[in-house]
């Protein structure tokens, strides 16, 4: 189910969150927007960053690189996303991906269902000293029916 209500934003507008040191997501519609369907949002990345490997449980995903060049790894796949390029992520598949650029890259992500901004609000604040505690980060990706896998992808 779906909302009525119409959104219309620039392109700095929407609910910013942080998923760690340089990483800003900027959700266009959540999934209190969209009656649980789905997350829409721009993550901003800082050169040479990305998230760890990962598993969604419940969640789908969906990247669409709008600047820089990523390396991306889809279970025991790896790829090389340029401009323009697209990925989709199944749940239950351990993924990560890393800005290969030495300048801020920008990319589209979808989830479904939705309401993955709850994660970010609890994990931007633990994040924001560089160095969280390991043992609550993990608790908080089981806590969003995920997994921490391993850590941030290499450059190699």
């Amino acid at each position: 189910m779906t909302t009525t209500q119409i959104k219309v934003l620039t392109p700095k507008e929407g609910l910013r969150l942080q998923s760690g040191p340089g990483r800003d997501l900027i959700f266009k519609l959540t999934g209190e927007d969209t009656g649980g369907a789905f997350d829409y949002f721009i993550v901003e990345v800082a050169p040479y960053g990305g998230p760890p490997l990962h598993v969604h449980h419940k969640q789908e995903e969906t990247i669409h690189v709008l600047k820089g060049k990523f390396k991306v790894q889809i279970g025991d796949e790896i790829f090389y996303l340029n401009e323009g390029d697209f990925a989709y992520l199944p749940s239950q598949v351990p993924h990560a991906f890393l800005n290969l650029t030495g300048e801020q890259g920008e990319i589209i992500v979808v989830y479904t269902p939705g309401g993955g901004h709850k994660f970010y609000e609890e994990l931007g604040p633990l994040m924001r000293n560089g160095s969280p505690d390991k043992k609550t980060v993990a608790q908080l990706f089981e806590k969003y029916e995920m997994t921490l896998l391993g850590p941030p992808l290499s450059q190699d």
